[in-house]
Protein backbone atom coordinates (compact mmCIF):
# COMPACT_ATOMS: atom_id res chain seq x y z
CA UNK A 1 0.00 0.00 0.00
CA UNK A 2 1.35 3.33 -0.56
CA UNK A 3 1.50 5.41 2.79
CA UNK A 4 2.01 9.14 2.95
CA UNK A 5 3.09 10.72 6.22
CA UNK A 6 2.65 13.72 7.46
CA UNK A 7 3.97 14.60 11.35
CA UNK A 8 3.52 17.77 13.48
CA UNK A 9 6.08 16.33 15.96
CA UNK A 10 9.77 14.94 15.98
CA UNK A 11 8.58 11.09 15.48
CA UNK A 12 10.86 7.90 15.43
CA UNK A 13 11.69 5.78 12.97
CA UNK A 14 9.98 2.99 14.73
CA UNK A 15 7.02 4.75 15.07
CA UNK A 16 6.94 5.23 11.10
CA UNK A 17 7.51 0.74 10.63
CA UNK A 18 5.03 0.38 13.31
CA UNK A 19 2.32 2.30 10.95
CA UNK A 20 3.69 1.21 8.12
CA UNK A 21 3.31 -2.55 9.08
CA UNK A 22 -0.06 -1.98 10.98
CA UNK A 23 -1.58 0.21 7.35
CA UNK A 24 0.01 -3.11 5.56
CA UNK A 25 -2.03 -5.35 7.56
CA UNK A 26 -5.47 -3.75 6.10
CA UNK A 27 -4.17 -4.20 2.62
CA UNK A 28 -5.65 -7.59 1.64
CA UNK A 29 -9.16 -6.30 2.90
CA UNK A 30 -9.75 -4.45 0.41
CA UNK A 31 -9.86 -4.74 -3.85
CA UNK A 32 -7.42 -2.34 -5.69
CA UNK A 33 -4.79 -0.95 -4.32
CA UNK A 34 -5.56 1.63 -1.88
CA UNK A 35 -3.47 4.88 -0.73
CA UNK A 36 -2.98 5.59 2.89
CA UNK A 37 -2.51 9.30 4.59
CA UNK A 38 -0.91 8.76 8.38
CA UNK A 39 -0.68 11.79 10.05
CA UNK A 40 1.31 12.03 13.74
CA UNK A 41 0.62 14.68 16.12
CA UNK A 42 0.77 15.42 19.87
CA UNK A 43 0.30 17.97 22.64
CA UNK A 44 0.18 17.91 26.27
CA UNK A 45 1.22 14.30 26.25
CA UNK A 46 -1.95 12.94 24.36
CA UNK A 47 -0.78 11.70 20.99
CA UNK A 48 -2.65 12.01 17.96
CA UNK A 49 -2.82 9.24 15.13
CA UNK A 50 -5.24 10.76 11.79
CA UNK A 51 -5.19 7.25 9.17
CA UNK A 52 -7.26 8.23 6.22
CA UNK A 53 -7.35 5.41 3.20
CA UNK A 54 -8.69 6.40 -0.29
CA UNK A 55 -9.78 2.92 -2.33
CA UNK A 56 -11.32 4.38 -5.76
CA UNK A 57 -13.88 7.26 -4.81
CA UNK A 58 -14.30 5.79 -0.89
CA UNK A 59 -12.70 7.36 2.05
CA UNK A 60 -12.21 5.64 5.55
CA UNK A 61 -10.96 7.99 8.02
CA UNK A 62 -10.23 7.75 11.87
CA UNK A 63 -8.68 9.71 14.12
CA UNK A 64 -7.57 8.14 17.88
CA UNK A 65 -5.56 9.50 20.79
CA UNK A 66 -4.00 8.13 23.33
CA UNK A 67 -1.10 8.23 25.55
CA UNK A 68 1.17 6.34 23.86
CA UNK A 69 1.69 6.95 19.71
CA UNK A 70 2.10 3.03 19.19
CA UNK A 71 -1.10 2.56 20.99
CA UNK A 72 -2.86 5.36 18.69
CA UNK A 73 -1.72 3.41 15.49
CA UNK A 74 -2.80 -0.24 17.06
CA UNK A 75 -6.27 1.78 17.57
CA UNK A 76 -6.08 3.90 13.76
CA UNK A 77 -6.06 0.28 12.40
CA UNK A 78 -8.32 -1.21 14.42
CA UNK A 79 -11.05 1.55 13.58
CA UNK A 80 -10.49 0.96 10.26
CA UNK A 81 -10.95 -2.61 10.34
CA UNK A 82 -13.82 -2.18 12.20
CA UNK A 83 -15.33 0.01 9.99
CA UNK A 84 -14.87 -2.54 7.25
CA UNK A 85 -16.53 -5.06 9.00
CA UNK A 86 -19.87 -2.48 9.61
CA UNK A 87 -19.82 -1.76 6.44
CA UNK A 88 -18.73 -4.97 4.53
CA UNK A 89 -21.86 -5.75 3.42
CA UNK A 90 -23.26 -2.83 1.17
CA UNK A 91 -19.19 -2.42 0.51
CA UNK A 92 -19.15 -5.96 -0.73
CA UNK A 93 -16.55 -6.39 -3.72
CA UNK A 94 -16.26 -2.97 -5.04
CA UNK A 95 -14.11 -1.73 -2.25
CA UNK A 96 -13.96 -4.57 0.16
CA UNK A 97 -12.34 -8.56 -0.53
CA UNK A 98 -15.34 -10.20 0.91
CA UNK A 99 -12.95 -13.22 1.17
CA UNK A 100 -10.37 -11.75 3.30
CA UNK A 101 -13.21 -11.12 5.99
CA UNK A 102 -13.83 -15.31 5.92
CA UNK A 103 -10.12 -15.88 6.79
CA UNK A 104 -9.88 -12.61 9.13
CA UNK A 105 -12.12 -12.78 12.17
CA UNK A 106 -9.91 -14.59 14.40
CA UNK A 107 -7.48 -11.10 13.82
CA UNK A 108 -10.18 -8.50 14.79
CA UNK A 109 -8.66 -6.71 17.43
CA UNK A 110 -10.78 -4.22 19.47
CA UNK A 111 -8.42 -1.30 21.16
CA UNK A 112 -10.72 0.18 24.39
CA UNK A 113 -11.57 3.55 24.81
CA UNK A 114 -9.81 6.07 26.07
CA UNK A 115 -10.44 9.01 28.23
CA UNK A 116 -12.18 12.00 26.00
CA UNK A 117 -9.95 14.90 26.06
CA UNK A 118 -11.51 18.10 25.90
CA UNK A 119 -11.02 20.75 22.90
CA UNK A 120 -12.04 24.16 23.17
CA UNK A 121 -15.09 25.13 21.54
CA UNK A 122 -15.80 27.95 18.77
CA UNK A 123 -12.15 27.79 17.46
CA UNK A 124 -11.81 26.93 13.47
CA UNK A 125 -8.89 24.82 13.35
CA UNK A 126 -8.93 23.70 10.01
CA UNK A 127 -10.37 24.76 6.74
CA UNK A 128 -11.17 22.19 3.81
CA UNK A 129 -12.10 22.70 0.11
CA UNK A 130 -13.61 19.81 -1.55
CA UNK A 131 -15.59 18.91 -4.76
CA UNK A 132 -19.49 18.32 -3.56
CA UNK A 133 -20.15 15.36 -6.07
CA UNK A 134 -23.43 14.05 -6.73
CA UNK A 135 -25.08 11.03 -5.22
CA UNK A 136 -27.60 9.02 -3.68
CA UNK A 137 -28.41 9.74 -0.09
CA UNK A 138 -27.72 6.34 0.91
CA UNK A 139 -23.97 6.74 -0.61
CA UNK A 140 -23.89 10.16 1.41
CA UNK A 141 -24.49 8.53 4.60
CA UNK A 142 -22.44 5.33 3.75
CA UNK A 143 -19.46 7.99 2.76
CA UNK A 144 -20.15 9.95 6.13
CA UNK A 145 -20.22 6.77 8.44
CA UNK A 146 -16.57 5.71 6.74
CA UNK A 147 -15.10 8.91 7.37
CA UNK A 148 -16.36 9.08 11.16
CA UNK A 149 -17.89 12.31 10.67
CA UNK A 150 -21.34 13.16 11.95
CA UNK A 151 -22.27 15.05 9.25
CA UNK A 152 -21.77 14.74 5.37
CA UNK A 153 -22.15 17.46 2.58
CA UNK A 154 -22.75 16.38 -0.70
CA UNK A 155 -24.66 17.44 -4.29
CA UNK A 156 -27.94 15.43 -3.82
CA UNK A 157 -28.21 13.79 -7.30
CA UNK A 158 -32.52 12.34 -6.21
CA UNK A 159 -33.15 16.37 -5.68
CA UNK A 160 -31.35 17.59 -8.94
CA UNK A 161 -27.90 17.48 -7.57
CA UNK A 162 -29.54 20.39 -4.88
CA UNK A 163 -26.70 21.14 -2.00
CA UNK A 164 -27.88 18.90 1.25
CA UNK A 165 -26.21 17.57 4.43
CA UNK A 166 -27.03 14.50 5.65
CA UNK A 167 -25.95 13.93 9.74
CA UNK A 168 -26.47 11.62 12.71
CA UNK A 169 -28.87 12.40 15.25
CA UNK A 170 -28.89 11.91 19.16
CA UNK A 171 -31.37 9.06 18.57
CA UNK A 172 -28.83 7.21 15.96
CA UNK A 173 -30.75 7.88 12.85
CA UNK A 174 -30.04 10.11 10.23
CA UNK A 175 -31.12 13.73 8.96
CA UNK A 176 -30.69 14.87 6.15
CA UNK A 177 -31.29 19.22 5.37
CA UNK A 178 -31.58 20.10 1.54
CA UNK A 179 -31.25 23.73 -0.10
CA UNK A 180 -34.43 24.71 -1.36
CA UNK A 181 -32.58 28.06 -3.40
CA UNK A 182 -33.37 27.78 -7.20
Amino acid sequence: MKIQYKSHVTVPARVYSHAELRVNELEHLFTGTPEASVVFAAKNGIHYVELTIFVGSTVFRTTEKTSDMMISIDAAASSIRKQLYLHKDKLKETVVNPAAFESDEDEFLLIPEVDDFNAPAFKVVRSKQFPFNPMRVEDAILQMNLIGHAFFAFRNADRDNAYSVVYRRNDGQYGILTDTYQ
